[in-house]
């Protein structure tokens, strides 16, 4: 009797969900000091920032990559985790290039301890983590095994969607990263040069994000990010709502602004309620009710 054997399915090694989980925890620290306490960045931040939306702005970026790292290392199948990593490593490595170029503005030689303590540790971690996880996805990559078969793709307009936001936030960040004097003047609120690249930053992240997911084209490997968009709109608007008067609302782009972050949100909201949807579906026809 010949017997068919199933390919072998590619896991998220044990390695790669720790410091997934590992990275979730730190930059869940770091959005509670941006976006709740983002009026005393001066004592309690590796660096001022100026004005509160900024900081505010970043925190919920922060809490969004929380969302999207914590899932993602929980995921044992790596084909449904590893949105997550391309996006987080490219986030760090460029966020330690931004901080050497602009290291005289961070609060290494405070004489407040807990600021300079704050300073330390955010040069540490963004030293550490890019490489760490370099390796550790080269590692991940060789691990045998492959992907499961695609079973439930993205609608057109999600994948639209997703692909317009990737051609806005990529150039974008690119050029905040590069040109930031240059660049800067398009965001609808007052920015510094070191806080322009932070944006630049998470800007090319989250395209880069937002590509990769229409590329995947399946709810149970893009569940993740969903859910990290859901958290990265609905934060960011509150962010909004909460210094509003920093906004020049007399403009066009603080209602582009508005209207994209409308636009991460309903993606984003759908997606999580879609691809959870269709995870339940898939798990009761696996595990079918038997009746007697």
């Amino acid at each position: 009797m010949n017997s068919i054997q199933t390919p072998a399915i590619r896991l998220t090694t044990v390695a790669m969900q720790r410091m997934l989980l590992i990275a979730s925890v730190l930059v869940f620290i770091v959005g509670i000091q941006l976006f709740i306490l983002s009026e005393q960045t001066d004592t309690l931040f590796a660096w001022t920032i100026d004005p509160p939306l900024s900081a505010a702005f970043l925190g919920a970026a922060y809490w969004a990559s929380f969302a999207m790292e914590f899932l993602a290392s929980r995921r044992r199948t790596w084909a449904n985790a590893r949105i997550a990593v391309p996006a987080v490593l490219i986030f760090t490595g460029l966020t330690f290039v931004v901080t050497l170029l602009h290291l005289d503005r961070f609060h290494l030689a405070s004489p407040n301890m807990i600021t300079r303590g704050a300073a330390w540790a955010w040069l540490l971690v963004y030293l550490i983590v890019p490489p760490l996880m370099a390796v550790l996805l080269f590692l991940q990559l060789r691990t045998p095994g492959g992907d499961p078969p695609r079973q439930s793709a993205l609608p057109g307009w999600v994948r639209l969607a997703l692909a317009i936001h990737a051609l806005i936030m990529i150039p974008l960040g690119i050029a905040l990263l590069v040109a930031p004097d240059a660049t800067i003047g398009i965001w609808p609120w007052k920015l510094t040069p070191l806080v322009g690249r932070a944006i630049g930053a998470w800007s090319l992240a989250l395209g880069v994000a937002a590509a990769h997911a229409t590329w995947e084209n399946d709810w149970a490997r893009v569940q993740v990010a969903t859910m990290s968009y859901t958290v990265f709109g609905v934060f960011e608007l509150i962010a909004l709502a909460r210094y509003t008067g920093s906004v020049d609302w007399g403009t066009p782009k603080a209602w582009v602004y508005v209207l994209f972050l409308v636009s991460v949100l309903v993606v984003g909201v759908y997606g999580w309620r879609r691809s959870s949807r269709e995870n339940v579906q898939r798990d009761q026809v696996a595990s079918p009710t038997t009746t007697t």
